[in-house]
């Protein structure tokens, strides 16, 4: 399954028609036993996952395909760009044919649910040694760092949020009703 082209359905709407083409792709890569399928655009070049974005790392540089290879630019995205500037990491925006990701050193896919996740292989073939790289280790740790306080928010991503009065702050557990 390939992406719509971008000239017959905005990739950034949250429109049904882009989600039925996610489902597809990842009912596909889970019919041949694959965890995620990974989408070409129009052209024959890479786009993203079913509903992840996704990034190759090559020669220690980060790269990502443009908005233009319809895919949908998601917040998380932007923050692993914005990370990896922060840790020095060059980051590319660019076409990338398939064969860019049996090339890889790297490669993760990052969205809402995926977070920051190592692809491990790609068709079967190993990328790199098969466990996730030194780059894709360092984002999780600045990205994860974020959540529990180990890393500074320099960004103005995270709210502090005060329990309401005469309520007690959360724990590890939940309260549930039923």
């Amino acid at each position: 399954w390939q992406r719509p082209a971008p000239n017959t359905l905005p990739s950034w709407a949250k429109a049904g028609g882009n989600y039925l083409s996610s489902q597809l792709i990842g009912m596909e890569a889970r019919r041949h036993g694959y965890d995620e399928g990974i989408a070409l655009g129009h052209d024959g070049l890479l786009s993203e996952g079913a509903g992840e974005n996704l990034f190759l790392v090559k020669h220690g540089k980060l790269l990502t395909p443009p908005s233009s290879a319809g895919i949908l630019a998601g917040i998380t995205r932007d923050s692993v760009i914005a990370l990896a500037a922060d840790l020095g990491i060059a980051v590319e925006e660019r076409a990338l044919p398939r064969e860019a990701l049996y090339n890889a050193d790297e490669v993760f896919m990052t969205g809402t649910a995926a977070e920051i996740t190592p692809v491990r292989s790609v068709d079967r073939k190993p990328i790199g040694t098969g466990a996730p790289g030194a780059i894709t280790q360092r984002l999780r740790e600045a990205f994860f760092g974020l959540f529990d306080g180990r890393r500074e928010d320099r960004h103005g991503w995270l709210q502090a949020i005060e329990p309401a009065a005469g309520t007690a702050a959360r724990s590890d557990a939940l309260e549930a009703v039923a």
